[in-house]
């Protein structure tokens, strides 16, 4: 079997050292000999790897195999973003797979920048920023509440939609193992990716869509008061400190302006917060929320106590977890929209429709789609 000779091992080390394992790990992982890999590293002879181990390698650490043929050392500063190096400086503790999803994020980013620039018809959107005063932060919501053109009424669905049509990409992680997934033991829920013309904003998938909606506003608050990337866990969602204080607040004000507080009767609460879900259920269906971003709200109006709210994230967190048994995948067409979103999609399909992009590269660009899949994915958009 042919053999590849001109490897380069710093290049090798360089990236065990960005993911945080050891060489045993890689090549135990990748099921390569670890004495393979210890000779390639140390120059000993020049056995080098076969391509197929290499590609493995690359594969594991999201690079070409070029890359590590490529002559020369590498810094930090040139494989990664500044806004992937901002993530890693906010969260040091980021999982290797997590590294590589954000770099998937962006490599997507760069899909859609280049999809725009080409297509004819310019349909595609272009963010500009609305004139926010940061510092304000309940009017900073009202007015992006209105620049989003938000009916009363709303899903995670609606909030999605009215963000991508302002020209930020928003995607959502997916249910299934895969390369889409982050992983359950992760904490992160949700990040943002900024650049002038195009942020990104990941939200995590969880069981209530209406948690979702509350990390898509936070991440949202994070482009539009503070201009910035950045990536967060639960205790983020909760701090009451800093840029994810500010976040936090612009979320629920968003979500849930003052006006709306007016609907929900103080006389009608239940004394026991194991029946806040209840009684706030028509209005957390109405708007889209979650229970406890209403009783957050209500308890900055201060029409609700402190010892209330924590009695009801105490019950809460007491719930029993869901079944997280994986239903059969019936509508795997649909899921590169639930993934990448409605704006990303049109985009794929409307450069695939023009031909400026073969099968197997929409296929690339929307999760893999198999041709079939493909096929059932372009019907429906076209209401087939």
């Amino acid at each position: 079997m042919e053999r590849i000779h001109a490897i380069n091992p710093e290049r090798i080390v360089w990236c065990c050292a960005d993911f945080g394992i050891t060489v045993d790990k890689l090549a135990a992982e990748n099921a390569i000999p670890v004495a393979s890999l210890e000779r390639v590293l140390s120059r000993e002879d020049e056995s080098g790897l076969t391509f197929k181990q290499l590609s493995k390698i690359a594969a594991y650490f999201g690079r070409g195999v070029l890359f590590f043929l490529e002559e020369g050392s590498i810094h930090f500063e040139q494989v990664h973003t500044p806004a992937f190096r901002t993530l890693a400086n906010q969260k040091p503790e980021l999982s290797a797979k997590l590294k590589l999803f954000i770099e998937r994020v962006e490599q997507q980013r760069s899909v859609f920048l280049s999809l725009r620039e080409e297509m004819e018809s310019g349909d595609l959107p272009r963010f500009e920023h609305p004139a926010l005063v940061a510092d304000d932060i309940p009017t900073a919501a009202r007015l992006a509440r209105k620049w989003l053109e938000l009916p009363p009424h709303n899903s995670f669905d609606s909030y999605r939609l009215a963000i991508e049509k302002k020209g930020i990409l928003v995607f959502r992680s997916n249910g299934y193992s895969g390369k889409w997934q982050i992983a359950s033991e992760s904490p992160i829920q949700g990040f943002t990716l900024y650049e002038e013309s195009c942020p990104v904003i990941v939200v995590r998938k969880m069981r209530s869509e209406a948690r979702q909606s509350f990390t898509l506003m936070h991440e949202l608050g994070h482009i539009l008061l503070h201009r910035t990337s950045s990536i967060d866990d639960e205790s983020d969602m909760l701090s009451h400190q800093g840029e994810e204080r500010d976040a936090n607040a612009f979320a629920g004000h968003l979500l849930v302006p003052d006006e709306f507080l007016c609907e929900i009767s103080d006389h009608a609460r239940p004394g026991n917060a194991a029946s806040f879900d209840a009684w706030l259920h028509p209005q957390c269906k109405a708007w889209g929320v979650s229970a406890e971003v209403i009783l957050r709200r209500l308890m900055d109006a201060r029409r609700l106590s402190q010892s209330q709210y924590a009695a009801y994230r105490a019950w809460s967190k007491n719930l029993p977890a869901p079944d997280t048994d994986q239903a059969a995948r019936t509508y795997r067409h649909r899921e590169p929209k639930h993934i990448f979103g409605e704006t990303f999609v049109r985009a794929v399909l409307d450069a695939l429709g023009e031909r400026r992009i073969s099968l197997s590269k929409a296929s690339s660009y929307l999760d893999g789609l198999k041709l079939n899949d493909l096929n059932e994915l372009e019907k429906h958009y076209a209401g087939l």
